[in-house]
């Protein structure tokens, strides 16, 4: 292939946003509202305020179980496609200051900043562009409106890492007129009242994975073809149902089996960086439903999620919601418990004595310790100079025993546990000169995906 392509190829680095998330990998949605007394996914937006009535919400819960899970932040859903506001909204009388929890006084916002600063966690918000119950939707006034709401987000309840932009909209069903977004001046807005926000889903930092199963491609590749992310799950493209029965439709672009290889870009011209995010509910549904408890997934399915995404160079968004109460319900903590069990014995298996030596050409990288079993191999690339690595093999004992593709940012490599004393990384293929960030073996004991 042409030097100059793969020059360009490797030119597109993350912005100061997505190094930020990145580093956290694995962070939490909490989809909460109108929906969770009403047992939906979608309301209509004429829900009476009074149906939102937790009487034991206690969010300190729900922070200490994503905190024990291992994951890095939250992102509440202040807003669904309802309309309904979790905070005390001067926009609308549809909010939590017409309901009878606290009797009109709560703020489930700032409960939950709060909570997430009380346990070391980052505080994120999901603001939903489709509203069913703003009389203004559907008119210029409504670009006003939602700016008004994100502006009352982002200034009233301190730093907010994410800012999730689902772009799902059946207001054709409503037989209602589509609202168009003004998506650019969402994301002008959000970045200088938040400089630090990472804006996630129909958004220019983090793009959506193509499904909703927690699956990653093989290959998941940063550096994608510039396309028009705020189209990437809207209108005609998404699901009209509020049932799940019909599985959410979005645009092809991001359901493409290949968005990266060589052969792929070599149909573009311009390119971006566009890491993906596995978006997936810990129960079938994203609110609770008391009927779902059996589709609590298990931890082995949990983990295999995990491995797929935070070690496939993707990052995991999984869900909680909390019940009628306001609480998670036991056994869904009982299994965040188990992931960060799993997480922290994987972590300390981690063989801090390892020496990493390159190789003079950058494209052989050895770890030597003293022997011992060691069944995985945790590597990244240094992003900022963009992603290279295309294959790579592992080697131990003078055999193959492991082959792969992409690095990134993360990748978690597993093998039958082999005892050695020297563990070999050969880059086989790559754009131009590979950059490793760090390399680590992890010694036989920990837990494994069956």
């Amino acid at each position: 292939m042409n030097k100059n392509r793969i020059d360009l190829y490797t030119s597109i680095v993350p912005n100061r946003r997505q190094l930020i998330i990145q580093e956290m990998k694995f962070y939490a949605f909490v989809h909460y509202g109108v929906n969770t007394f009403t047992n939906r996914e979608w309301g209509n937006g004429k829900e009476s305020e009074a149906v939102f009535n937790p009487k034991k919400q206690n969010t300190d819960q729900w922070c200490s179980a994503i905190k024990d899970a291992g994951m890095k932040g939250v992102i509440l859903t202040c807003k669904h496609h309802d309309g309904f506001c979790l905070w005390p909204s001067k926009t609308t009388e549809h909010s939590v200051k017409n309901s009878p929890y606290k009797n009109g006084k709560g703020d489930v916002v700032r409960e939950v900043s709060e909570s997430c600063k009380k346990y070391g966690l980052k505080f994120g918000v999901y603001l939903s562009p489709w509203d069913r119950n703003a009389k203004c939707y559907g008119t210029p006034e409504y670009n006003d409106f939602y700016i008004a709401q994100l502006t009352e987000l982002l200034t009233g309840y301190g730093d907010i890492f994410m800012l999730w932009l689902d772009g799902a909209c059946g207001a054709k069903a409503d037989s209602q007129p589509v609202q168009k977004y003004d998506f650019e001046r969402i994301w002008n807005t959000a970045v200088q009242l938040q400089p630090d926000i990472v804006m996630s889903g129909c958004a220019p930092d983090v793009r959506w994975i193509g499904n909703e199963s927690g699956k990653t491609r093989e290959s998941e590749w940063n550096v994608v073809p510039k396309f028009e992310y705020d189209q990437q799950n809207i209108a005609a493209n998404c699901q009209t149902d509020d049932d799940m029965k019909k599985f959410q439709k979005r645009c092809q672009d991001v359901m493409l089996p290949d968005m990266g290889s060589r052969k792929f870009l070599s149909n573009y011209d311009e390119f971006m960086w566009y890491p993906a995010e596995v978006d997936v509910s810990i129960r079938l549904g994203w609110f609770f439903h008391p009927m779902q408890r059996l589709t609590l997934k298990s931890l082995n399915q949990l983990m295999k999620i995990y491995y797929n995404s935070a070690g496939n160079n993707s990052l995991m968004l999984l869900n909680i919601p909390p019940n009628k109460n306001g609480l998670f319900a036991k056994c869904d903590v009982k299994r965040l418990k188990e992931m960060g069990r799993w997480l922290k014995k994987e972590e300390n298996l981690v063989i801090k004595e390892a020496k990493c030596e390159k190789s003079a050409d950058g494209f052989k990288i050895s770890l030597t310790f003293p022997l011992q079993s060691v069944d995985r191999i945790r590597i990244s690339e240094d992003t900022t100079k963009s992603q290279r690595v295309e294959k790579f093999e592992i080697h131990a004992n003078g055999k193959k025993i492991f082959d792969g593709t992409i690095i990134g940012f993360s990748r978690i490599a597993v093998f039958d546990p082999v005892v050695t004393d020297k563990i070999t990384i050969k880059i086989t293929e790559c754009r131009n000169e590979p950059y490793i960030d760090k390399a680590e073996a992890v010694a036989t004991g920990a837990y494994r995906v069956k």
